[in-house]
């Protein structure tokens, strides 16, 4: 499968480079019940290191790429990489599945926030835009909202129309990976002026962890917008 993702006009001046990593053929996730040696290696440096385990400059700089119009990236609607950091140090990170944990793990360790879907649920051509206003979807099992105005979000082509499923702070559930999910893709979202050298260092390091973890019969990786 070919895998496109656009950057709208929208979001000119571009806020943001993209690392986007697909793998086929994986193996059907399953609930983890234990952390991979390599993300309990990360969990047990970031509770030595602290908050500094990423540093305050890349924090700050996702947060400059999310603000934007009326959305703050602060309190429920930082980043989801803030989030896992801030669950690592209270010894509360979330384990979900193979796939889910490979992109937690990169997330955490980079700093970057990521998404990653069931590329059947999805489609081959992706479009990274703002929220238009009065747009939200479902992120959790609760039923909860998100409200997408002024955010960047990655959009699938649904019925002729561009539907938001994704975005660096929470994933839409209707396109997450599930116990029959056998390919994915992902989105790894940096500022625009992060190093292109490194984004290919974690989106190269994504794409071999599909492989070696989740058994992918095929993952590859580009960068978006450098």
């Amino acid at each position: 499968m070919h895998y496109t993702l656009d950057m709208d006009a929208s979001l000119e001046p571009l806020p943001l480079i993209a690392g986007l990593i697909w793998a086929a053929g994986i193996e059907r996730p399953s609930r983890t019940e234990k952390a991979p040696l390599f993300l309990s290696q990360a969990l047990m440096e970031a509770r030595k290191v602290g908050q500094e385990y990423v540093s305050s400059s890349i924090r700050s700089s996702v947060r400059g790429m999310l603000r934007h119009g009326k959305y703050k990236p602060s309190g429920r609607g930082k980043p989801a990489s803030e989030f896992l950091l801030q669950a690592a140090l209270r010894g509360q990170f979330p384990l979900v599945n193979a796939p889910v944990d490979v992109n937690n793990f990169i997330s955490l360790a980079s700093g970057l926030p990521g998404s990653i879907f069931d590329a059947d649920l999805l489609g081959s051509n992706l479009l990274i835009r703002r929220g238009k206003p009065g747009e939200a979807y479902v992120f959790n099992s609760s039923g909860q909202l998100i409200d997408l105005q002024d955010l960047i979000v990655v959009c699938h082509n649904s019925n002729d129309e561009q539907q938001p499923c994704g975005n660096p702070v929470k994933d839409s559930m209707e396109t997450k990976t599930n116990m029959k999910t056998r390919n994915v893709v992902a989105v790894l979202y940096a500022p625009v002026d992060y190093p292109k050298d490194v984004l290919t260092h974690w989106t190269d390091r994504y794409a071999d962890l599909l492989s070696s973890h989740c058994a992918a019969e095929i993952a590859s990786y580009r960068i978006i917008g450098a």
